[in-house]
């Protein structure tokens, strides 16, 4: 799972690159919340997730890590999309897709969070165990 959250930041930073370069272009910045979100909840923090499971790779290999891979990567998306949709329209008919999408992420880096707590605490124990055995 490391490699695809990896995979998928860089994805992120692409967008959020072409975005802010375009509102550059036309000196428009209403998208401008879009761009920090999609900079920071996808780039930023894709990567520092699939750097995390990198250096513990039995928390990336659980249900949890999947499941959370997942949650985040289908509300981020929607999240944003509805966001700039609502934003450039003027029209609040998004906002129940932006409030769905945004408790998506939500409960993805909830699970994320016990995830990481559950497989430390065990990597913990597994590590006090192989010095408490002989040779």
């Amino acid at each position: 799972m490391a490699k695809t959250f990896l995979k998928i930041a860089a994805i992120y930073i692409t967008l959020a690159v072409l975005l802010g370069m375009l509102m550059g272009i036309i000196q428009d910045f209403r998208l401008a919340s879009v761009h920090a979100h999609l900079n920071l909840l996808g780039w930023v923090s894709m990567a520092l997730f699939g750097l995390i499971y990198h250096f513990y790779p039995h928390a990336s290999e659980t249900r949890l890590a999947k499941l959370h891979f997942w949650l985040h990567n289908i509300g981020l998306p929607l999240m944003q999309g509805g966001l700039a949709i609502e934003i450039i329209s003027g029209n609040s008919a998004m906002l129940p897709l932006v409030i769905v999408s945004s408790l998506l992420v939500v409960i993805g880096i909830i699970l994320f969070t016990i995830n990481l707590f559950l497989q430390l605490g065990r990597s913990a124990v597994k590590q006090a165990n192989k010095k408490d055995l002989p040779g």
